[in-house]
């Protein structure tokens, strides 16, 4: 039996006796074989002794039974690590930040409290995925949408806590954003709620987000300053149409305006909907058409085509802009959605082509136009998470394939937040670009665009591969630690990582030597004295253990 660090046998002997009498025994985990589901399946140490592992795992079915967890742990000093559903996969799984933790699994924590309708909010537990509770709306018949990522198979709860993002209207996409209450177990057992949620028998917890004083929320996503057992979301309303038009591009100069003009529109709520950014001449495609990329592969190419792509430096070259016009193949391609009464979404529609007309020679062409309410085969012959569906198929991206024979283990996510203009784009691929060249990595080799999921900031969502050669993922790990860097001297960095990558991270925030960070560490120092909880999650390590690792 594995015992967590600086836990004796004994006293994890009796800890282990007290989750039992508090969960039951099938609800602790400390076999070889049930330790096994908490790895990381894409762990970038595969087959290395540094990978971080789980010294046991217990699962509550209330928040109760948590508070009492915490209270044994913080008695025999054991290190918890909370996790949802665990399905985190490329920031790091369900695997502790802090090897040898105890997973703290709140998949039993599944119920869907509260779903309203007429004010369009819904209260859950952690283990609750976005299909639990799309499936709920279904059987219910309510006219809401969930907005949810790819692949939907996570927790609301979990993915809001790392700040994941998805597909819908503006106003929903970004995750922690749009939650709306919280209730947390604190480190030393106790309970809070945040917001309206502070007031016993509180009428509007879901409705209003900030209370009175000091709002909390923030400091319980991507920290270890609590564990959250319930949160709420504020859902779509179903709406009465949806309208997606593209707008094509010429010449690669075109980026700037088309970049200005978005944010204009976006930032006027004249559109909405999730802007997808894709260079049918580059061969790149739209993040919302990977999964049809995937499954069907990419569209072919003349041997003139692919010639001058190699030529293109940072993805630009005179004659690669001329084929283009000659083709017709737009430099750059827009998808806009709009979701509303269609009078109102026509109107939007023909303002968006009023400000785009500016750029020569652009182009507009309407690709969808939905009513709603649609069944679930319908929505599948679109991309379903703009439509409030949650699916599986973006994991066709990692499937072997006629086009991808020889898939890779798993990936690490690159996510680099650069600034909303064209030039940071191109900035963005000339420095990364360079920088993964002399590290060979496999990231910006041709030219990369951003996914459009924040109003006011761009964000890059690169996967870089785990593979079986433990060599080969040394490489990659050194070499994202120096992109990481690099991106942190242009003044950008990442919004959310793996473990393995979250000290360098955080060095990147180095403001007055570090001021924010030491900021976390008197947090933690004052929440959580004992260091139980998430050690060393987004390099927050508690006074006991901040030595080793710095």
């Amino acid at each position: 039996m594995r015992t967590p660090p600086g836990v004796s046998e004994a006293d994890y002997g009796k800890a282990l006796a007290e989750f039992r009498s508090i969960v039951g025994s099938e609800w602790v985990f400390t076999s070889e074989e049930d330790l096994n589901l908490y790895r990381d399946a894409y762990s970038p140490f595969l087959n290395e002794t540094e990978e971080l592992v789980a010294s046991g795992a217990v699962a509550p079915s209330s928040t109760e039974e948590v508070q009492r967890i915490v209270r044994v742990a913080n008695r025999f000093r054991i290190p918890l690590y909370p996790i949802s559903t665990g399905k985190n996969l490329g920031y790091g799984g369900s695997a502790p930040a802090y090897s040898g933790s105890v997973v703290l699994d709140l998949k039993r924590m599944n119920r869907i409290i509260e779903v309203n309708e007429e004010n369009a909010y819904a209260l859950v537990e952690p283990g609750v995925s976005y299909f639990d509770l799309y499936r709920y709306i279904q059987e219910k018949k309510l006219k809401v949408w969930i907005d949810c990522p790819d692949p939907g198979w996570g927790s609301l709860i979990g993915n809001a806590l790392d700040r994941g993002g998805g597909y819908t209207s503006a106003n929903y996409r970004n995750h922690f954003d749009s939650h709306c209450g919280m209730e947390v177990v604190l480190p030393s057992g106790e309970l809070l709620r945040t917001g309206m949620g502070a007031i016993p028998n509180a009428e509007t917890w879901q409705q209003y987000k900030s209370g009175c004083g000091p709002w909390v929320d923030g400091i319980f996503s991507q920290s270890n300053y609590g564990i959250c057992t319930k949160m709420g979301f504020w859902l779509m309303p179903e709406p009465e149409a949806y309208l997606r038009g593209a707008v094509t591009f010429q010449r690669y100069e075109d980026l700037h305006a088309l970049v200005e003009t978005l944010n204009h529109l976006e930032n006027s709520r004249i559109t909405s909907g999730f802007p997808d950014l894709s260079s049918p001449l580059l061969g790149y495609p739209a993040v919302g058409q990977l999964q049809l990329f995937f499954e069907r592969g990419p569209p072919p190419m003349e041997a003139e085509h692919l010639a001058l792509l190699k030529d293109a430096k940072v993805g630009y070259s005179p004659a690669l802009e001329a084929y283009g016009i000659r083709k017709g193949l737009p430099y750059w391609h827009l998808m806009l959605s709009f979701y509303g009464p269609k009078e109102v979404i026509a109107a939007q529609w023909a303002a968006t082509q009023r400000h785009f007309s500016k750029i020569r020679g652009v182009g507009f062409q309407v690709l969808d136009e939905v009513t709603f309410p649609i069944d679930a085969e319908t929505a599948a012959e679109h991309h379903e998470p703009e439509f409030g569906v949650p699916s599986l198929r973006v994991f066709s991206i990692g499937a072997r394939s006629p086009f991808n024979p020889t898939p890779s283990k798993g990936h690490m996510w690159f996510s680099p937040i650069i600034p909303r203009t064209g030039q940071a784009i191109i900035d963005a691929n000339r420095i990364f670009g360079e920088a993964a060249k002399d590290l060979n990595m496999p990231l910006f080799r041709t030219f990369s665009l951003p996914a459009c999921f924040w109003e006011r900031a761009f964000i890059f969502i690169l996967a870089t591969p785990v593979t079986e050669d433990p060599q080969t993922n040394r490489t990659y790990r050194e070499g994202f630690k120096k992109l990481i860097k690099v991106g942190g001297e242009q003044g950008w960095g990442e919004y959310r990582t793996a473990p393995v990558f979250q000290k360098s991270v955080m060095d990147v925030y180095s403001f007055n030597n570090h001021a924010l960070h030491r900021f976390h560490e008197t947090l933690k120092d004052a929440i959580d004295p004992n260091g139980i909880l998430s050690a060393g999650r987004y390099d927050i390590w508690p006074k006991h253990l901040r030595g080793n690792h710095r």
